[in-house]
């Protein structure tokens, strides 16, 4: 296999996940007293899921565990709203992202390690692949439900891509 088609999970910058959607993490930032001065509320960017007559929807996905390295073989997006992954328990897990249109730009492919302490947010119509946990686990999921099915798979090429881990950024 040649580097062009290793593909290393690097750690999860907001900067660096800016193209394909939001981290959701308090971590660092602002935010204002509630409930009688017990709590703080920190706002989040808001999830894209009412287009297209669309409404909110929250479920869990309870994860199997993930060993790397691991061949890709499938890339999905959402065109009509956005997707939240929000580990529970502080799982693990790792994000691999594209760009493009109709397909995704394989040129614009990512992959982030999260530590479990924030989730992440895909921006409406951006390619990923299907949850990768690094532990078994729980993540609660906002998406975008409504009558027109919200998926597009595309399958890339038997063992194409390797994803591994690169532990030291």
């Amino acid at each position: 296999m040649t580097d062009s088609r290793r593909l290393v999970a690097k750690r999860l910058t907001a900067a660096a996940f800016a193209p394909y959607g939001d981290v959701v993490t308090s971590a660092g930032q602002a935010g204002f007293a509630i409930n009688a001065g017990t709590s703080m509320r920190v706002e989040m960017p808001q999830p894209d899921v009412l287009g297209h007559g669309g409404r909110p929807s929250l479920s869990v996905f309870r994860a199997s565990a993930t060993r790397l390295p691991l061949a890709l073989r499938e890339l999905e997006r959402h065109r009509l709203g956005s997707q939240t992954f929000l580990p529970l328990g502080g799982m693990p897990f790792v994000v691999v992202v594209a760009l493009g249109g109709d397909s995704p730009d394989l040129a614009s492919l990512a992959a982030f390690r999260l530590d479990g302490s924030a989730g992440i947010t895909f921006r409406r119509g951006t390619w990923h692949h299907p949850l990768l946990a690094l532990a078994e686990g729980d993540f609660a999921v906002i998406e975008r439900r409504g009558a027109e099915v919200d998926c597009d798979v595309v399958k890339l090429d038997d063992g194409a891509w390797m994803l591994d881990d690169d532990r030291t950024g």
